[in-house]
This record gives structure tokens, C-alpha cells and sequence, in this order.
């Protein structure tokens, strides 16, 4: 069977052509590649070839929430007007939440994303359905009845490792002021019974690090350490408040950390992730939106943005970071665990074409112009696995989703 061919694409300063595989890999890529008689091929008139960005830490279905309680910081907004309402969700709401942000990251190059949220099924249906990639964890909170808790995670973890396809499983327990230490051990006891990454929100704020210390005597990654559960399958959501010697242990241990700037900003923690104490100490990197309720865009070519100005401007230091180095935090490439896809033969064909009359990307180097002047119209085609997600920024089904996703937020009360 054979697959899309994409012709007449700049990447690295020349002409080329990529054929996608029938199995959804990439078949061949160079200046020699050229459409066949009897192929599909797709005319990219001079657009630049770039791989997919990665979100490596969102709550997909929050679209439903976005702008509630946005005047309120983090736990107030959790406490009086997120977790209320998320105890009236049903597997539809989510459904329709996630195929709303599904639409919306692919519009800015997003391809494949991390997430922690309720019904953790119906967001998988959403990223089948949307043609997308997700790793996905059920949030693990302490419910009182630990046994039961326990056993929910497993059946929990089970149904999604029975999915397969485009989605791969996690455990998500959601913090350790809403998780204790008894069942933090046991997450990581499963973690390594079945070979699956953590995800979990860590050193958001100040007062989660002061509460860590007076309850535990250690700091938040020190804490998680101690229970097994910072390791190289550990994503670490945030981390705006870790201190040097955090760091050096996150990378001695082989973690990731996912920075979200627009949230942390909105939601006023008080800091910005120290990239440049990060990577002296060899921390593994993403990026992150985190959810529509608490950012609230799914734009990740907009966060790039933030991310690398917030980095100069915290360090007030213009060589803070390189925009090489803040796209391939992007990508995923500066986080080997979070799934990054690279353009080469046998990787998957999964891949981006920017719009090539973009105005942005036309005078100056393109990383450059990718970091700090593109945006998602700039986006003109997104192929995952060899499909066609839109071209020339057109998403058929974008009309029904979102009537859709607007009729579950007012069923909501949103």
C-alpha cells in the first residue's frame, strides 16, 4: 500500500521530497524523492519541513473550562471552581472537551501531547477519532478508602494499556498535597510493575515546597526520591520552585521536567522555571500549555515564545537560552521520554509545513523566526502517521466540534 508523497518541501536550506510508508512511517526523504505515477502527493510549494511540536503536559478536556475562575490562584481556583464541577463530568463532556483541544493543537503544530484527566478513556476515544498521539493517566488523588483508590488505579491503568494504537498509558497521581505517602509508594510500585512513565505536578508553588518541608523534612523532588518515584519514566509538571540541588538530583535520576510558563503566569506562583540552572545541571526538558482553564491556549508556538523571553527576562540575561535549544524543547527532542518524532527514514511520518508566504518566516534565520516571531497561523498542514490532519489551515470537522464541545460546557453549568 503506498502513502502520501510530499513534494518540493524546504528543510535545511534545500529541496526535498518525503514519501510516507503504508504502515504511517516515513518511506524515504531527500531532494531524489518525487511523486510516482498513481501516488497521492501533496504540492508543498516551497513550505518549510518541520517536525511536530510535543506538549508534554496538558488537561486536555479543561477547554470546556476556559476563563472560569480566572481571576482566582491556583488553589482557590482548584477548590471553589474546578474540582466542583469536574465531579458532575460524564465520559461525553471529556470526549467533547479533548476533541476541542485536539483541534486546537493541531492548528498550532501540535501533534502529540501528555495529559492527566478524568475519563481517561473518552480523551483517548478524542485522539484516536482527531488522528493524534497521547500518552494519558487517570488523576490519582487519595479518596479516603485507600484500598479502593488502589484498586480504581489498576483498573484504571489496565483499561488504557489494553488501547494501544496511538495512545500509550501513565499513572498521573496529581501532587503530593493531594496524594500521601503511602500511595505515592504504590504508584511507584506499579509504575514499575508495568514499565509505565509517571506523570505528576511537582514545586508549583511556594507554599508546596514550605508544606513538603514541614511535613517530610526534604523538599518536593528529595520527597518523591525517597519513594521511588524519580526516575527516568518520571514527567515533572512545572518545577518553577526547585532549588539547585533538586535539580542536580532530577537529572542524576534521569527525569523530565515540563515547564508551563502561561499558566504559572496566570496562575501568579511567583517564579519561572530556571532553565539556565537546569541545563547546567543536565535536567531533560519540555514544554507544556498545561489546560485551557488555567492557561488558556493551546497554542504551543506561542508558549515557545514565552518560554525562551521568560528565560531571558528572569535571568536578565539575553544569552539565557539559544532559540535552537528552546525548539527543541518544543519538539520534545530535549526530553527523550516525552516522544519527540524526528524527521528521518523509519520514523514515524509525522510532520508540520509551514504556510511558505508567512510573513514571520521570511526574513531572518528560521529557528529564529520559529521561537520568537511565528504563531499558529503560520501552521499550514499537520500529518500524523502519514494522514493529512489539515492542510491549508482547513479542519473539516472543526464546525461540528466545536458546536459540540459549546453544548457539554453549558450542560456544565460553564
Amino acid at each position: 500500500m503506498s502513502g502520501l508523497v510530499v513534494t518540493d518541501a524546504r528543510l535545511d536550506g534545500e529541496r526535498v521530497g518525503l514519501r510516507c510508508a503504508g504502515d504511517g512511517t516515513i518511506a524515504a526523504l531527500g531532494p531524489e524523492v518525487v511523486a510516482g505515477a498513481g501516488e497521492e502527493a501533496l504540492d508543498a510549494g516551497g513550505a518549510l519541513l518541520v517536525p511536530p511540536l510535543l506538549n508534554g503536559h496538558t488537561h486536555a478536556a479543561m477547554t470546556l473550562f476556559r476563563g472560569s475562575g480566572g481571576e482566582l490562584p491556583l488553589v482557590p481556583w482548584l477548590e471553589e471552581r474546578i474540582w466542583p464541577v469536574e465531579a458532575r463530568l460524564e465520559a461525553e463532556d471529556v470526549y467533547w472537551g479533548a476533541r476541542l483541544a485536539c483541534l486546537e493543537m493541531v492548528r498550532s503544530g501540535t501533534t502529540r501531547f501528555w495529559d492527566m484527566y478524568w475519563h481517561p478513556e473518552a480523551t483517548a476515544r478524542a485522539v484516536g477519532d482527531a488522528g493524534m498521539r497521547a500518552t494519558i493517566g487517570a488523576p490519582f488523588f487519595d479518596r479516603g478508602d485507600p484500598a479502593a483508590t488502589w484498586a480504581a488505579a489498576r483498573e484504571e491503568l489496565a483499561l488504557l494499556e489494553g488501547l494501544g494504537g496511538p495512545v500509550s498509558p501513565a499513572l498521573a497521581p496529581h501532587a503530593i498535597y493531594t496524594v500521601g505517602e503511602e500511595s505515592l509508594r504504590f504508584i511507584a510500585e506499579l509504575a514499575a510493575e508495568h514499565g509505565v512513565p509517571v506523570q505528576i505536578h511537582l514545586a508549583e508553588t511556594a507554599a508546596e515546597v514550605a508544606d513538603c518541608i514541614a511535613a517530610h523534612g526534604r523538599r518536593p523532588a528529595a520527597y518523591l526520591d525517597g519513594l521511588g518515584l524519580l526516575g527516568e519514566r518520571t514527567v515533572l509538571a512545572h518545577g518553577v520552585w526547585l532549588d539547585e540541588d533538586e535539580l542536580a538530583l532530577i537529572a542524576a535520576r534521569g527525569a523530565t521536567v515540563v515547564s508551563n510558563p502561561a499558566a504559572n503566569m496566570k496562575l501568579a506562583v511567583g517564579k519561572v522555571f530556571p532553565w539556565p540552572a537546569a541545563r547546567a545541571a543536565g535536567v531533560r526538558v519540555g514544554l507544556g500549555t498545561d489546560g485551557a482553564g488555567s492557561n488558556d491556549s493551546l497554542d504551543l508556538l506561542a508558549e515557545l515564545k514565552l518560554f525562551a523571553l521568560a528565560q531571558r527576562h528572569a535571568a536578565a540575561d539575553a544569552t539565557a537560552i539559544r532559540a535552537a535549544d528552546a525548539w527543541a524543547i518544543a519538539t520534545g527532542a530535549a526530553a527523550p521520554l516525552l516522544g519527540a518524532t524526528p524527521l528521518a527514514v523509519g520514523a514515524p511520518a509525522d510532520f508540520v509545513l509551514l504556510d511558505p508566504g508567512a510573513p514571520e518566516l521570511a526574513i531572518g534565520d528560521p529557528t529564529n523566526d520559529l521561537v520568537y516571531a511565528a504563531d499558529r497561523t503560520a501552521v499550514d498542514t499537520v500529518v500524523v502517521a502519514g494522514r493529512v490532519l489539515m492542510r491549508g489551515g482547513a479542519q473539516p470537522e472543526r464546525d461540528e466540534v466545536v458546536a459540540r464541545a459549546v453544548e457539554r460546557a453549558a450542560r456544565l453549568g460553564l
